[in-house]
């Protein structure tokens, strides 16, 4: 264990590809995750339902994260070990179910491919360390939230809270903030600055601009990065918003009046961050003149 340990801290190459490796394993496990979790929440939701109405509660067969095995949606094929293989399967199957020949989603090898290269990319940026295992679970957590929020405009509590106090305790040992004050600040400011905004929209206009989940995720991201990343974090983010949402208009992709979340920004800004944080900042602070 000791002489693996040695291996992973000599060789930065190694350790790179290794975590690259497993972050593809990681990819199918998300997409397994992006798929199953709204559903078992709807479920859980129709059930409570019932309850509270005094109703019989649906009888719904057994559907968790590992409980039923994976199957193709249109012939029910069973998949095997085999064909599921990160991006080779999909490959060697030429993207099509082995039994039906229906054509299986590019998206699944796409998100596989994602979280392989952003895990190369953090064991590139932190080393072998603890603080590389923190911003590996970051990022995992973040591709989930942001699939599922583009699927549907949802960011659920069971993520988006675990990551506010797991932030909070790395940085019990100051990993990524340089005091515990700085983290839970983050938390706070994180939550309340979109909370705020909120408000002030639906006073203003008498529509909810945003959904509570949004509070929450830039909650977590100022718990993990600190309060003086969120407001390079919410630019950001504010600005990758505007330019898809606009393109995605003119292309004609989107329809106006239709809502755009605005998790998936948070999450790309919040990486960004987590990477390149004090790049940008410093750029930032130099064009407005006040660094």
């Amino acid at each position: 264990m000791i002489a693996i340990i040695n291996i992973l801290q000599d060789s930065s190459l190694f350790f790179i590809i290794l975590t690259g490796s497993i972050g593809l394993l990681i990819g199918s496990f998300l997409n397994v995750v992006i798929y199953r979790l709204p559903v078992m929440m709807e479920r859980d939701w129709h059930t409570q339902c019932a309850e509270l109405n005094g109703k019989e509660a649906p009888s719904y067969s057994q559907f968790t994260l590992n409980t039923p095995r994976s199957r193709c949606p249109h012939c029910n094929h069973a998949i095997s070990a085999l064909e599921n293989i990160p991006i080779l399967s999909y490959l060697v199957l030429q993207g099509k179910c082995k039994q039906c020949k229906t054509s299986i989603s590019t998206r699944y090898p796409l998100i596989e491919a994602l979280t392989g290269i952003l895990s190369a990319v953090i064991a590139w940026h932190f080393g072998f360390d603890w603080a590389c295992l923190g911003a590996l679970l970051l990022t995992w957590s973040l591709i989930v939230l942001t699939f599922i929020d583009i699927d549907h405009q949802l960011l659920p509590d069971s993520i988006t809270l675990p990551l506010v106090w797991l932030g909070i305790s790395f940085n019990l040992f100051t990993i990524y903030t340089p005091n515990l004050q700085t983290s839970i600040i983050g938390a706070m400011a994180g939550y309340l600055s979109l909370w705020l905004v909120y408000q002030s929209f639906k006073l203003l206009t008498g529509k909810e601009g945003m959904g509570y989940g949004d509070f929450k995720l830039l909650a977590a991201l100022g718990a993990w990065l600190g309060w003086q990343a969120l407001p390079s974090i919410i630019l950001l983010s504010s600005l990758v918003g505007a330019i898809i949402g606009v393109s995605l208009i003119l292309f004609r992709k989107h329809q106006q009046g239709t809502p755009i979340p605005f998790g998936p920004y948070l999450a790309i800004a919040g990486w960004l961050a987590l990477i390149w944080g004090e790049n940008i900042n410093h750029a930032y602070l130099t064009w407005t003149g006040l660094g």
